[in-house]
């Protein structure tokens, strides 16, 4: 994942809600039912590992039958060992004894509990990046070396790749939920999941060579997910057994071709939605479907946060200045904006909230036309209680078109009409905020043709614009124009805003 463009804000349960989940996730339930259990009589081995006789006990205590219990109950006490749930008291001896942190189960707070699950998230991440090094042994000859020991170089594994390499996917699931043009809380198809970190950038038809990396992540993540899937992190459809004997050929079908055709394998919120949605969804399924749980967008938030990235929730902006909330959410998408602004003005009083908006949303540099706009569609939201702070501004250069559009809209008697000059000023910082939200938009390119419709010498007022805006904003209309007389109008009154400005 790069940190380079900011993440979408994603949108979190409450911490006692996400406590109440961890508390209910199968396997810290069993690490604390495991810490419980433990007495003087319980033995462990150098490594904190419950010893064979007492791990077939473990997995008794916790009902776990079959071939793999003894597996799911060594997990869970591992769990317990590595979160502070259980202490060893003495290494010599293996003996053990309840940890300081099991006390936090019963009285902790919310906040106490996630830093529980969080310790056992990271256990089970380490677990989920070593393959089956049975598996892995018996297929390369001289990994034992002659003390016994198995010498990982000789192995076709990389522990740091294989780590990042999940870190890769679970950022590109958190990518999907967070952005509004991804499945948000729908699963994601394997196949896609797969492909968008495979998938080499700008490729159209994939490879065999490609498709078959593909088919091999595909069933990498389908054990990786199958590990995480306990500890509450994702709900999980496994790939169908049937097509574990040669999902090879299966992975080249038209599901998986399409997906790795149409994905790219930089972790964006773009690529990774793109791939997503490529994925035929007839028999997707049998390929594996995956989501993030509340708990796991809360639990992937956490680790990017602790790496470094800027991982905003909504809500993060309610006890901030406006100044902060207007440039923030200039990066938001536009639900999140909205989701984010309705939390701010919660906590405030609507005129007071309304002056606060109105003074931030002042300047002359570059983001101030997308701060006006986020101010606009903020007040949007304020009732007509706020009506005098929109009057007090009624002359303001900057802020007076705008206040008389709010105020138009509420149908508020004894509005002034705009001076020309104001319209002119209001319709350039529009033009200006829309292209730093959006770009080249069809929106954009739809408002720039009705306004040189409208206004048969519109560029021959526009460029006398006094905003520092004016040329770029020109010339934006002079790219976006389909007709090329009006683009070259546009062009030339370009030039001309330029040169009045002295550029």
């Amino acid at each position: 994942m790069s940190d380079s463009s900011p993440l979408p804000p994603v949108r979190l349960h409450s911490e006692a809600e996400l406590a109440r989940d961890a508390l209910a996730t199968p396997l810290l339930s069993r690490a604390v039912r495991l810490a419980r259990w433990a007495g003087p009589d319980t033995r462990v081995g150098a490594g904190g590992e419950l010893v064979e006789e007492q791990l077939t006990a473990a997995a008794a205590e916790l009902a776990l039958d079959g071939e793999d219990g003894a597996a799911r109950a060594g997990a869970a006490w591992r769990v317990a060992v590595d979160t502070g749930l259980v202490a060893v008291v003495d290494e010599a001896e293996g003996t053990v004894a309840a940890g300081a942190e099991l006390t936090l189960v019963l009285s902790g707070a919310p906040q106490d509990v996630l830093g529980l699950w969080l310790g056992a998230l990271e256990t089970v991440l380490a677990d989920a990046s070593v393959p089956d090094l049975d598996d892995l042994v018996g297929a390369v000859d001289g990994v034992v070396d002659e003390g016994g020991e198995i010498d990982l170089s000789a192995l076709d594994w990389d522990p740091e790749a294989e780590a990042e390499f999940l870190d890769g996917v679970l950022g590109n699931l958190y990518l999907l939920t967070a952005n509004e043009d991804g499945p948000g809380d729908g699963p994601v198809p394997l196949p896609a999941l797969a492909a968008s970190m495979i998938v080499p950038d700008g490729m159209g038809e994939p490879t065999n060579d490609v498709l078959e990396q593909v088919s091999d992540a595909m069933m990498r993540l389908d054990d990786q997910f199958r590990t995480l899937e306990p500890v509450g992190l994702v709900d999980f459809q496994p790939v169908d057994e049937a097509l574990m004997a040669d999902v090879g050929e299966e992975a080249g079908s038209s599901d998986a071709s399409d997906a790795s055709a149409s994905s790219d394998a930089s972790v964006s919120s773009e690529s990774a939605a793109s791939a997503a949605e490529a994925v035929d969804d007839t028999d997707v399924s049998r390929y594996g479907m995956v989501r993030l749980t509340p708990l796991g967008v809360y639990g992937i938030r956490a680790r990017l946060l602790e790496a470094g990235f800027a991982a905003p929730a909504v809500g993060d902006l309610a006890d901030k200045g406006a100044d902060v909330l207007l440039d923030s959410t200039s990066t938001f998408p536009p639900m999140a904006a909205r989701a984010e602004t309705e939390q701010w003005l919660a906590r405030r009083e609507p005129l007071a909230a309304a002056r606060e908006l109105l003074a931030a949303a002042r300047g002359a540099d570059a983001g101030a036309p997308l701060r006006r706009l986020r101010c606009q569609q903020a007040l949007s939201l304020v009732g007509t209680e706020a009506a005098p702070a929109l009057h007090e501004v009624l002359d303001d250069a900057e802020l007076g078109g705008l206040a008389r559009v709010w105020l138009a809209e509420r149908g508020v008697p004894d509005v002034p009409a705009p001076s020309e000059e104001m319209v002119f000023w209001l319709t350039v910082d529009t033009i200006a905020a829309q292209l730093a939200a959006e770009g080249n938009s069809e929106e954009l390119q739809a408002l720039v043709e009705g306004l040189a419709a409208q206004h048969g010498s519109f560029f021959a007022a526009a460029w006398r614009v006094e905003h520092p805006a004016t040329p770029d904003v020109l010339e934006a209309m002079g790219r976006l124009h389909p007709d090329k007389k009006v683009a070259k109008e546009a062009r030339k009154a370009a030039f001309k805003a330029r040169s009045q400005q002295g550029h």
